[in-house]
């Protein structure tokens, strides 16, 4: 289960990521309203931790955009800020708790816990690209309706390229979605996993396919006659 941390401060970001994989849960890092909102359109996550102050941004603006473009991915709030306002206000736009820092590490995995226990729309999600659709809630892929089997590197490599379908997304970005910051990724790993999947749809007789832009990154399209 994977988890987007969006905080500006690099060493309470590391000392979160790091606590939540102790407790089980992959995470990914962004440090502002703008890198948050490129790697929330390419990958989907079970829940996330939001900074209210963001250096280039409101962490309340970022959550209630999301929520006006039908996002319901649980949202934990962090902030300095403890005042009943404060707590009011980043409710109303769309956060669906708030934690006050500083905090006990505990604490914070134990709101997490109970955000994803709550039923949500974000389960059901059904994305689809040409004849392949993919049910992020079910991690479950289907060509022409069928279904199709896939390791969970694999499932996670489609996800982010076909929630971004005709767009680049950068190498970087995978690499990140893919593996934890421990893991030792070598130059030729996001290759070896992206050749799988190009031949499972290939095999498949898939109307899209993965290219390689070379020194950026991949991007799913229809493919050509």
């Amino acid at each position: 289960m994977r988890l987007l941390v969006i905080e500006d401060n690099a060493r309470l970001a590391e000392l979160i990521c790091h606590g939540l994989k102790a407790a089980g849960f992959d995470s990914d890092r962004a440090s502002s309203v703008a890198e948050a909102k490129d790697i929330i359109d390419a990958g989907a996550y079970a829940a996330m931790v939001v900074d209210l102050g963001l250096p280039d941004g409101d962490g309340r603006a970022l959550v209630s955009a999301l929520r006006s473009r039908g996002d319901t991915t649980p949202v934990l709030m962090l902030t300095a800020r403890g005042t009943v306002e404060e707590k009011v206000s980043g409710l109303g736009s769309g956060a669906d708790d708030y934690l006050v820092k500083p905090f006990a590490f505990e604490e914070l995995v134990a709101r997490i816990r109970a955000l994803l226990r709550r039923p949500n729309e974000f389960l059901g999600n059904l994305l689809q690209a040409g004849n392949v659709s993919f049910d992020s809630g079910a991690q479950q892929v289907f060509v022409d309706g069928k279904p199709l089997s896939f390791s969970a590197r694999e499932l996670a490599l489609l996800e982010i390229l076909i929630r971004r379908p005709g767009r680049v997304v950068p190498k970087r970005l995978v690499e990140d979605h893919l593996f934890g910051p421990s893991e030792d990724v070598r130059s030729n790993t996001v290759e070896v996993y992206m050749h799988r999947l190009r031949k499972r749809l290939t095999d498949a007789y898939s109307t899209v396919e993965v290219h390689t832009v070379r020194g950026v990154g991949y991007i799913l399209s229809e493919r050509k006659p």
